[in-house]
């Protein structure tokens, strides 16, 4: 997995990309170019453009397979059951675009009329399509995504990322700089071979400045349906995501057990929470998704509060 160096001088110094720690780093050419004393013009842009858009919140995780883009799904249908609320889903996976199909969208854009998607996948000509690009292709995309489309008025924008620290993160937070990110939800899984990459997530959000909402961790355990058992799939040997976060001083936005009907759904491209509306899995999104808003609320009122002061 590309890392950032424990040692990183951060994408917003003046030795971004040319100090000693960046030697061998894969981010090295995008932080030279990118974050030096020329900013990208495209940066103002997006800050206008953004102006409609009133939060903005990355899905990030260190590892594949940790269940990122599901979340990110599931965040943007629980928040889209507010009918007055406006949603878009931008997938910046540039080379495994899972949205579309999670969200069940084929040649479509908008799942509801309040919540509407964006992906390098509607561009492909089959699903099946390699997307074979090097970083300054993949930049490129993530900056027409944000200039280019019309996103209109939209309460909330979730991002869903690539796993790790790469390009892709780099690019979307620095064009977002100075247009507002609320923050970063962090999805884990609870062994430590996860656990151990979401640390290094944690160190990528504080070296860029990017707020953390919070972790969730995620196939945290399965609840027989019958029974009501728990048992423990993935055994968390380290302490799971809560010791982690009591060490690194990060929120626990809370747990998601396993439940097979997840995965069912997104194969079906329909929402979990519309299936199964009573599952403790669908209990826990719920509370997630509500402390994500108090975060966004409080956050947007402080900063209301120091512009009237």
């Amino acid at each position: 997995m590309e890392e950032v160096p424990h040692d990183c001088p951060g994408a917003d110094s003046a030795q971004a990309g040319r100090g000693a720690s960046c030697q061998g780093c894969p981010n090295q050419r995008l932080c030279a170019s990118g974050a030096g004393a020329t900013p990208d013009p495209a940066i103002e842009e997006i800050k206008e453009k953004m102006k409609t858009v009133k939060h903005k919140i990355l899905v990030l995780s260190g590892k594949g397979g940790v269940g990122k883009s599901t979340f990110s799904a599931h965040l943007a249908h629980g928040l889209a059951e507010d009918e007055n609320t406006q949603i878009a889903l931008l997938d910046i996976d540039i080379c495994g675009p899972s949205i579309p199909k999670i969200m069940g969208l084929e040649g479509e854009q908008y799942v509801e009329d309040n919540l509407g998607v964006m992906s390098v996948g509607f561009l492909l000509s089959s699903p099946d399509d390699a997307v074979i690009w090097r970083g300054p292709k993949k930049n490129g995309m993530i900056k027409q995504f944000l200039r280019d489309v019309d996103w209109g008025e939209v309460d909330y924008l979730i991002v869903d990322t690539p796993p790790g620290t790469s390009d892709e993160h780099l690019s979307v937070v620095q064009y977002l700089a100075t247009a507002r990110i609320d923050g970063a939800v962090l999805i884990t899984t609870p062994q430590e071979v996860s656990l151990q990459d979401v640390r290094k997530e944690i160190n990528f959000c504080r070296k860029v400045k990017l707020p953390i909402i919070g972790v969730v961790e995620n196939m945290s355990g399965f609840i027989c349906p019958k029974c009501k058992k728990e048992s423990q799939i993935f055994p968390p040997t380290t302490g799971g995501a809560e010791l982690m976060c009591q060490d690194l001083e990060v929120p626990l936005l809370g747990r998601v057990p396993l439940d097979p009907l997840i995965g069912k759904n997104c194969d079906k491209g329909q929402s979990f929470f519309t299936d199964a509306p009573d599952s403790p899995a669908t209990l826990a999104y719920r509370s997630i998704i509500q402390r994500i808003q108090e975060f966004c609320d409080l956050r947007q009122s402080k900063e209301e509060n120091l512009i009237n002061s």
